[in-house]
């Protein structure tokens, strides 16, 4: 039979699991890109929160290296993709915003 701090844990991480899937809807709905890229870091987040919880509740420390190693990659993701929108939203540098011939 399990103790209660393995139940609260347990309980905690599935309640994450619930709110992940209401993230979820931003990232498929979201109405701009900006939107869905930080749905998706806090979908990242709570993963690595939820495989921290599991790997206190069942005392397995692996866990907690997958939860490392994942929330890494997360960070990597979303300072990368940071870049590319900042970039892509950035005017050019060295040329004037009617330069283009567009309407002034």
């Amino acid at each position: 039979m399990t103790d209660a701090p393995t139940d609260f844990l347990l309980g905690v991480a599935v309640v994450l699991v619930a709110l992940a899937g209401v993230v979820g809807y931003r990232v498929v709905v979201g109405p701009t890109l900006q939107d869905r890229v930080v749905a998706v870091n806090a979908l990242g987040t709570t993963a690595v929160v939820v495989l921290a919880l599991l790997a206190a509740a069942l005392d397995d420390p692996g866990l907690l290296d997958v939860a490392l190693a994942y929330g890494l990659l997360n960070f990597l993701l979303s300072v990368g993709l940071a870049r590319v929108l900042g970039e892509q939203n950035a005017p050019t540098a060295g040329k004037s915003p009617d330069a283009d011939g567009g309407p002034r």
